[in-house]
């Protein structure tokens, strides 16, 4: 009689695989402790993103052009930076038929406050004799034919399939929305789009619209304005778990002074042990 081979047993999880299940399972208490933290809505993405500076008294056509140009001017560039550039844009006429009619070198001068701005002035002229030729003078409105235009990738896209025409049909991953998303555990990726297509299987549909303004902002406000998001962290509910999220992100709570957090801890057991 042939004895059957003995199943090998299952290899146990290791403690590094563990913690990171965990903490992909806790991604809904983590948004809503950001969406507590951004509740304000004061970093720059929620005034002056990209998706804010089409001139909603446009034409339908010029409207949805404006998203597409102000999507591919942000690529690697400040909020504040790319406003500036759209400011320069509208004051020229920035229209589909207009750009196409613009040198490539009065289009870069006219947007020189943005990084890369000779290649993306190459790509706006492009983009704008497409859409004229090809399109009837609009943008594509479908993903594929957005992917078509020149300096459209899937990240840029995804933004404008929403801003231009309020159709979500994925998110849109940038180096915040990145690195957090891995910091926080909720991924494990090493590219964007990586990153785009595991939340997008995390993330329940509903949740896709405000994923990137909500981690945008708090990545900007991570770097421009941390005495404020520190701030924030101490004045809604759950102080402990705010400054804990705050500090899984790479905030250094013990390495920099915040007068009203020690103030605070002096008398709050749980913020001591944040900061010992």
């Amino acid at each position: 009689m042939v004895k059957a081979a003995r199943a090998k047993p299952r290899a146990k999880p290791t403690v590094r695989a563990a913690v990171f299940r965990k903490r992909s399972e806790t991604w809904k208490s983590d948004l809503s402790i950001i969406k507590r933290l951004r509740a304000g809505r004061t970093a720059p993405v929620d005034s002056i993103g990209c998706e804010r500076l089409a001139d909603p008294k446009a034409s339908k056509a010029t409207y949805e052009w404006q998203c597409l140009v102000a999507a591919m001017l942000s690529s690697q560039t400040r909020d504040q930076a790319t406003a500036e550039a759209m400011a320069a844009l509208k004051q020229h006429g920035n229209t589909v038929r207009s750009i196409a009619a613009t040198p490539e070198a009065k289009l870069a001068k006219l947007i020189s406050a943005v990084g890369f701005r000779n290649v993306k002035a190459k790509s706006l002229r492009a983009a704008a004799k497409i859409c004229e030729s090809e399109h009837k003078g609009r943008i594509p409105q479908t993903l594929e034919g957005l992917l078509q235009l020149p300096g459209i990738g899937p990240k840029m896209a995804h933004l404008v399939m929403h801003s231009a025409f309020d159709r979500q049909q994925g998110i849109c991953v940038d180096t915040h929305v990145h690195r957090i998303a891995n910091q926080l555990a909720w991924v494990r990726s090493r590219t964007p789009e990586e990153t785009r297509e595991k939340l997008e299987t995390l993330l329940p549909r509903k949740e896709w619209s405000d994923i990137n303004v909500l981690l945008v902002g708090l990545g900007q406000m991570q770097q421009q304005a941390l005495a404020e998001l520190v701030s924030a962290a101490l004045h809604v509910r759950g102080r402990a778990a705010n400054l804990r999220l705050l500090t899984r992100i790479g905030v250094k709570l013990r390495a920099q002074r915040f007068p009203e957090l020690d103030a605070l801890a002096a008398k709050d057991a749980a913020l001591r042990r944040l900061l010992s």
